[in-house]
């Protein structure tokens, strides 16, 4: 049986509600990552240490397409996607 692959479409956002917006296929790592420091750029540089949206998927190609959407939204469409689902911005790392 063929082994299903996760990916993962997900926003992050500093306390100042910078937002980040990135694509991977281990969230957990890729979360620790910004959280520790290790990605260097614009997460680092703006503190984005806390994830307040994702979606899953097992097509990589819809993933990319989504993340390519989703960056090419105005701030408020992104701000709209976010609190549909997380009104307060509550960091969502701890519920994976």
């Amino acid at each position: 049986m063929k082994k299903q692959h996760r990916y993962f479409v997900y926003i992050m956002s500093s306390i100042s509600k910078k937002i980040y917006i990135g694509v991977t296929n281990n969230l957990q790592r890729r979360i620790n990552e910004h959280k520790e420091g290790k990605i260097e750029g614009f997460t680092r540089k703006y503190k984005i240490k806390r994830l307040v949206y994702y979606e899953e998927t097992n097509d990589i190609r819809w993933a990319i397409k989504r993340e390519k959407q989703l960056k090419s939204w105005g701030r408020e469409k992104k701000i709209k996607l976010i609190e549909k689902e997380n009104s307060k911005w509550r960091e969502l790392f701890n519920d994976l």
